[in-house]
């Protein structure tokens, strides 16, 4: 079969563009496979972050693919559907997760619904976590040509299907990231971060948004006795000063805070990834809105355990597969309770047992056949 590809690749850099590496190569074990990505995909002046594209530190995989698409030029999006409807592909899959690429994608879906050619586009969000007033039509209007829809969580699938009730689809859970290679020993990971292996770490890892919640973890590190620490790591999405604020503010009721409370605010390496997570013994997520998360995905990978708040679903990833503990409310309180809870357990081990049996219901082999068998549904 051949299919085309359409979304974030290689040189482009995150989560989206690593997930799509990953598929792609799964995919083409068995399958003509062909990848096309943006020329542009987000102006400059309105990507929040230090850069879109891949760095020298970055441990990226390298997908061959044709820059076709500007997001913000409606001439490409004509250039891209001839491009890609000259292979004569059986199918073409997008990716979906920002109403800011609605206009290029919808129309490009359109074109080559024209021509006869389906396309499954893959939702990582439907309404984005912050919102704004034209998202539900802009998604709409994307969803209105596509013949497929895999999605993720059931959250999306809520909002997919308040959108268009009659859209074929399937849910799909996100398959762990495997790209970063292994976990290294804890002790190694600690030094590496140049911090000591004398305490109960818990990671909050990603880009920093509002609606991820730092602000309520840090608050919960108010509660939390001195055998914990927390470490912060990502690219703030914003300024960091609340944060900073909040900490200071912390640290002025307890010194100790000073130094259990470790921030590397900047954009995480693919290389430095292992060790972020081999140091930690608990990966938390005090997300107030949220779909699915592939910062759960990268846990996965490296066996650590989550606690995730009662948001978008989030709970389904954790509590019926036993991977972790769900916060009771989404407060510094609930989030304290739950990370309490977990180091209170009787048994952690289980956790880690159940991490692996999802593992291996949850691959990217299995993503891809789900997906191949979809397509000829419909």
């Amino acid at each position: 079969m051949k299919i085309a590809f359409l979304s974030t690749f290689y040189p482009f850099r995150g989560g989206i563009a690593q997930f799509n590496a990953n598929l792609y190569e799964e995919l083409a074990k068995d399958h003509q496979v062909k990848a096309f990505t943006f020329s542009r995909q987000y102006p400059s002046l309105l990507f929040p972050g230090k850069t879109q594209y891949v760095t020298e530190q970055d441990d990226a995989k390298v997908i061959e693919s044709k820059a076709v698409l500007d997001s913000i030029n409606p001439f490409s999006y004509f250039s891209t559907a001839n491009k890609i409807a000259g292979l004569e592909p059986d199918l073409v899959i997008m990716r979906y997760w920002i109403s800011f690429l609605a206009p290029a994608l919808g129309t490009v879906a359109r074109l080559l619904r024209k021509k006869g050619i389906k396309v499954i586009t893959i939702t990582d969000n439907i309404i984005p976590h912050e919102r704004k007033f034209f998202d539900k039509p802009f998604a709409k209007w994307f969803l209105k040509p596509i013949n497929g829809c895999i999605a993720m969580s059931s959250s999306v699938l809520e909002d997919m299907l308040n959108l268009t009730p009659d859209k074929p689809y399937i849910l799909k859970p996100h398959p762990p990231y495997d790209h970063f290679g292994a976990k290294i020993e804890r002790n190694e990971a600690c030094e590496k971060l140049g911090i000591k292996p004398d305490k109960k770490n818990l990671l909050f890892f990603g880009l920093i948004r509002d609606y991820k919640g730092l602000d309520l973890l840090i608050e919960a590190m108010g509660y939390l006795d001195d055998s914990y620490r927390l470490i912060i790591a990502g690219e703030s999405y914003g300024s960091f000063d609340k944060y900073q604020e909040q900490i200071a503010s912390l640290v002025a009721k307890n010194p100790s805070l000073a130094e259990r409370i470790v921030i590397f605010n900047r954009y995480i390496d693919d290389y430095e990834v292992p060790a972020f997570f081999s140091a930690s013994d608990l990966c938390v997520l005090p997300y107030k809105s949220a779909t699915q998360s592939g910062i759960t995905a990268v846990s996965l990978h490296f066996e650590l355990p989550v606690v995730v708040t009662r948001t978008g679903r989030l709970e389904e990833t954790v509590v019926e597969p036993g991977i972790g503990i769900l916060a009771d409310e989404t407060s510094a309180k609930g989030i304290v309770r739950a990370i309490e809870s977990y180091f209170g357990h009787p048994d952690n081990s289980i956790f880690v047992e159940n991490i692996r049996k999802v593992k291996e219901s949850t691959s990217w082999t299995s993503f891809a056949k789900a997906l191949v068998d979809f397509y000829k549904t419909l």
